[in-house]
This record gives structure tokens, C-alpha cells and sequence, in this order.
């Protein structure tokens, strides 16, 4: 059994075929939260905020005990598992009890970090990782939850995807992929604008592939959008960047 997260909540055993959606949203909202933290006990208190924050009821904790009752009963015919073994009653709260590694996104943050850690030192099997690692990701995290958690824990996935597929191109841009990356940088400039290193990156990029004029045009246009959008200039590095394009610096070759 794996608990996907990184797209709609939802149970998989293989390709996205055999994926299973949580019909309720509540049930669903119980068990993001506790894949969130897998193995790790949650108090009640958390789930009753994370449920009915917006309009508490007077008996809140029997209503988060038929929800688990619920939840453990799809659990069961997913898996073929007893749901009170999956997810456990713990002193005050209740623990998802399976390996974290069952979880995407558990899964996609260590990828991520051990892909990231060899970016300067072995980009080659930097790419391998994080390509693996981003493979994970079937849309917005967490999409069809809407909690406090659940929407800042989104965020923080998407930030560290968006870090993961930086240092991706980053070992790409190493391993001599200048070529195949500027039409995902292309998208990812437009689509993120405020994000600099892929700037810097399409910059670099576009210059090894002997369009120096194209990518000091990458700084001009990042400058204006940072300038008009954010009131702020380019940072340091990206202005380093820039100025080495122009006495086309052998660094950067």
C-alpha cells in the first residue's frame, strides 16, 4: 500500500491506475493528517481544529471517532488489512501505523535531499535521483484538502519541489544538458518569475549554447518584473551572472 499525497489524497499499490480516491472529505482531511507525520502519534485536538475549526460542534471527539471508524474501514478493503492496526488508538490521539516510506512524500523529501547533496559532486547521480524524486509528484500537493495544516504543508512540499527541480537543471546544466533544459526553463521563468535561479539558469544555459544576446535579454526582463512586481532589484548573484555574460567570462563556458 502507498499513501499518495502529492496530488489528490488517495491509496496506490502501483502505476496510476490502481490509485483510490478518499470518497469523503473529512475521512480524507484524517488521513493526510496522519500521513503527514506517519508513525507519529496526533492528538485528538489537532484533528477536531483541523475538522471543524471554521464551525465547531458540541461533540466533536464522537465525530472524529466515526470518521476513524470510517477511515479504517476503507483502509481495510484497500489493503486487506485490520483498520485498527493501520490506524491505532494511542493515549490521547491516534498513529498511522506504516512505514513512512509508504508515503510519496516522505519518499519524494529524502530523494530530494540525498539528490541535492550531490549536485557539486556527483551531478550524474544527482540527476537520477531527483528525477525520480519529481516523478512522484501527480499535481499540487495535498489538492483536494482545504485545512490550515494541509494548505501549509502544501506549500512547503511545493517549495521543496520547486528547490528539487532547481537543483535538477542545476546538475543537468553540469553533466553539459544546456540544450535540453532552456525549454523548461522557458516555462518555469514565466511561471515563477520571482525565482531567480531559474533566471540565472536559463541565462546560463542559453549563453553555452551561443545565444549570449538571448540571455542578457533573461536579465533584462527578470530585472523588470522584479523591479515592477516586488519594488526590488536583482541579487547579487544574478547581477555577477549578468556581468560575466557580457566580457564572456571562460567560467561560464
Amino acid at each position: 500500500m502507498e499513501i499518495r499525497l502529492l496530488g489528490s489524497v488517495a491509496l496506490g499499490s502501483g502505476g496510476e491506475d490502481s490509485l483510490f480516491g478518499v470518497p469523503s472529505g473529512k475521512v480524507r482531511t484524517v488521513l493526510a493528517v496522519l500521513a503527514l507525520s506517519p508513525a507519529k502519534a496526533i492528538p485528538s485536538e489537532q484533528f477536531v481544529d483541523e475538522l471543524w475549526l471554521d464551525k465547531p460542534i458540541g461533540n466533536a471527539r464522537n465525530a472524529l471517532q466515526a470518521n476513524i471508524v470510517r477511515l479504517r474501514r476503507f483502509l481495510e478493503r484497500r489493503t486487506g488489512r485490520a483498520g485498527d492496526e493501520l490506524v491505532r488508538t494511542v493515549q490521547g490521539g491516534y498513529r498511522l501505523d506504516v512505514d513512512p516510506q509508504t508515503v510519496d512524500a516522505e519518499r519524494f523529501v529524502a530523494l530530494a535531499e540525498r539528490g541535492g547533496e550531490l549536485v557539486d559532486s556527483h551531478p550524474e547521480q544527482a540527476v537520477v535521483l531527483l528525477e525520480r524524486a519529481l516523478r512522484l509528484w501527480r499535481g499540487p500537493a495535498l489538492l483536494d484538502t482545504d485545512t490550515l495544516r494541509c494548505r501549509l504543508e502544501a506549500v512547503r512540499l511545493d517549495e521543496r519541489r520547486l528547490s528539487a527541480q532547481e537543483d535538477l537543471i542545476t546538475a543537468k546544466l553540469a553533466t553539459g544538458q544546456e540544450r535540453a533544459v532552456v525549454s523548461e526553463l522557458r516555462r518555469l521563468t514565466t511561471e515563477y518569475p520571482e525565482r531567480e535561479r531559474f533566471s540565472g539558469q536559463l541565462m546560463v544555459a542559453l549563453y553555452r549554447n551561443g545565444r549570449q544576446t538571448e540571455a542578457i535579454n533573461v536579465f533584462h526582463r527578470t530585472r523588470q518584473r522584479l523591479v515592477r512586481d516586488l519594488g526590488l532589484e536583482p541579487g547579487r548573484e544574478l547581477r555577477k551572472l549578468y556581468e560575466s555574460i557580457l566580457v564572456q567570462d571562460q567560467v561560464l563556458g
